[in-house]
């Protein structure tokens, strides 16, 4: 059984967060069955009611930690209003915390030479104090909520039409965000919509569109593989909230026929294994069609996590707990459970990764994501994406021992740990030369910090929006390079809000045109936009364009991307 853990918790305990807002008293009730929920709110400024903190699980305590949801039990006593804001426990990484900030500035202002390691910070944690995720009140494991942000006209509409017994034709389009944070950080509410909202409302009120966003488990709490089935408790997660919406969306005035799935990094990588879950057809799945039709796919990411690494996670946080299986476990205080995740993640000894994240478990990620994409037999070639990238992404997970071309093979390894010695050689010398072979400008980089930096961006985002272009029949395909193109910084552009603008914004153009191209997306399944820098975006066709979004620019440009590389690194990472 579990005993006392290894290590002072205490910091990293939540312990902050902020008192609700009043609820209004006449906002509107939709009666789900189980429970009834009241709005929380009505913006003014954009006239669109907030639904918060939507229960669509039961808690995943007790004897259902670390274990696949289950659908919540029936609780109609009292009205539910969302007061209670939830996030999932999660942890904040010493490397993302105290190493990568100063070392990509520096890069990118020059005052860390990318061709000597002689001014660069160390990439070993332990050379770093270990850090705590913010104080947060909110932070529970009862965390599986949603929420759904509707437009009052739709709202109204809606309900007018059911009563009415209308047909549900005046149903509006559902976009569903899934929040980022390498599988071990983040929630719904990171991102604020206001701004998409109102961009869809633009033309007429009547537009519009149905926004959710939903939390889902992180860390050892949503990820932690025991080789014996449990395993990706995080994604069946998102499968059970991507279930209720197509259950009761139509309640809030949204349309069950016309959802849209979208996310970054790792949100828009948990997307790809949704799209792959139980081998990508309905038979595999006792027979449930996919619960969405489209997909916005930015910036997909995830490792190829081995069985060794796998276990050396499970091990490592049952030692913190000092507990001897999962089952233990189970019985321990939260806070434990809590502390020792946080403490873990904060410790993951290899810069640029995230100790936990998908894992292949022989159901419902029956193996890796581009074989089962790329394979005749999945069913969903018909849906519709946009995917993207942006033009700097590897930069960020690059450890500053990647100035030096000696650390190259190490670096790939820590990467990649099961890679073959074969495998290693072709991309050390064939597919990634070093910088000071002729081919090496070619490819774009000219230092050490270059070639490696290129390897990740294609090994872990680009390559797999190559083969999701492959694997499906209609893809929208761009790259965002507004400078300096970091990793996920075309989410700034992506939830713009010209009420409360973001100073990241350096051209807003490219910020509208971008959600223009999102919300006609959804609404019709073809992007658009009237903006005056946009251009008309055409479906991507191997060896055709991609669409380059940069600064007071929208222009069509060949595809960057290598496929003769690409091919490598679907057989390798997936």
């Amino acid at each position: 059984m579990g005993q006392t853990p290894l290590y002072p918790h205490d910091a990293f305990i939540y312990d902050g967060g902020a008192a609700p807002a009043s609820i209004q008293p006449d906002l509107p009730i939709v009666d789900l069955g189980y429970e009834l929920h009241q709005a929380f709110s009505l913006d003014e400024t954009t006239q669109t009611y907030n639904f918060s903190n939507i229960r669509y699980a039961a808690p995943p305590t007790g004897s259902l930690r670390f274990r696949p949801p289950v659908p919540p039990e029936q609780n109609r006593t009292v009205v539910q209003n969302g007061a209670q804001g939830r996030v999932c426990p999660q942890g904040a990484l010493v490397w993302e915390e105290e190493i990568m900030p100063g070392f990509v500035e520096g890069v990118l202002n020059g005052s860390i030479s990318t061709g000597s390691d002689a001014s660069v910070p160390s990439s070993a944690v332990g050379d770093y104090p270990v850090v705590g995720p913010a104080g947060d009140a909110r932070v529970t494991e009862d965390c599986l909520f949603l929420d759904v942000v509707v437009p009052r006209s739709v709202f109204e509409r809606a309900r007018k039409e059911d009563e009415n017994d209308g047909n549900g034709e005046s149903l509006a389009s559902v976009l569903i965000w899934i929040d980022g944070g390498g599988y071990i950080s983040g929630d719904k509410t990171e991102q604020d919509p206001s701004g998409l909202m109102q961009r869809s409302m633009v033309d007429s009120e009547e537009d519009g569109i149905v926004y959710v966003a939903i939390n889902y488990r992180l860390g050892a709490f949503g990820w932690l593989s025991d080789g014996n089935g449990t395993a990706n408790a995080g994604l069946q997660d998102q499968r059970l909230a991507l279930e209720w919406v197509k259950k009761y969306i139509g309640l809030f005035g949204g349309n069950p026929d016309r959802i849209t799935l979208m996310g970054e990094s790792a949100g828009a990588g948990s997307i790809v294994h949704q799209l792959a879950a139980y081998g990508g057809n309905s038979a595999d799945s006792d027979g449930k069609d996919l619960p969405f039709r489209q997909a916005i796919i930015q910036s997909p990411m995830w490792y190829p996590l081995s069985v060794t690494q796998q276990t050396s996670a499970l091990d490592g946080y049952l030692k913190l707990l000092n507990a001897s299986s999962i089952d233990d476990a189970r019985s321990l205080p939260s806070d434990q459970l809590i502390a020792a995740n946080a403490y873990q993640i904060a410790t993951t000894p290899v810069y640029g990764t995230f100790t936990y994240g998908p894992v292949i478990d022989g159901s419902f990620v029956g193996d890796l994501p581009s074989k089962i994409l790329l394979d005749p037999n999945f069913e969903w070639q018909d849906l519709r994406l946009m995917t993207g990238h942006t033009s700097n992404e590897g930069l960020t997970f690059t450890p500053p021992t990647g100035v030096s071309s000696s650390a190259y093979s190490t670096i790939l390894h820590d990467f990649i740990p099961d890679i073959t010695p074969g495998t290693a050689e072709d991309i050390a010398q064939k597919f990634y030369p070093p910088s000071s072979n002729a081919s090496a400008a070619d490819l774009g980089y000219d230092d050490a910090l270059g070639r490696l930096a290129l390897t990740i961006s294609d090994a872990f985002f680009r390559c797999k929006n190559l083969y999701l272009s492959t694997a499906f029949d209609t893809t929208y395909r761009y790259i965002f390079n507004v400078p300096p193109g970091l990793h996920s910084e075309d989410l700034y552009f992506t939830f713009y809000d010209p009420v409360q603008p973001d100073p990241r914004i350096v051209d807003v153009d490219v910020a509208l045109a971008i959600q223009d191209y999102i919300v006609s997306f959804v609404q019709a399944g073809q992007p658009s936009s009237s903006n005056a820098i946009a251009t008309a975006w055409k479906p991507y066709r191997l060896q055709s364009g991609v669409l380059k979004f940069q600064p007071s620019d929208i222009s069509s440009v060949p595809d960057p991307v290598d496929i003769d590389r690409c091919h490598m690194w679907w057989k390798v990472t997936g």
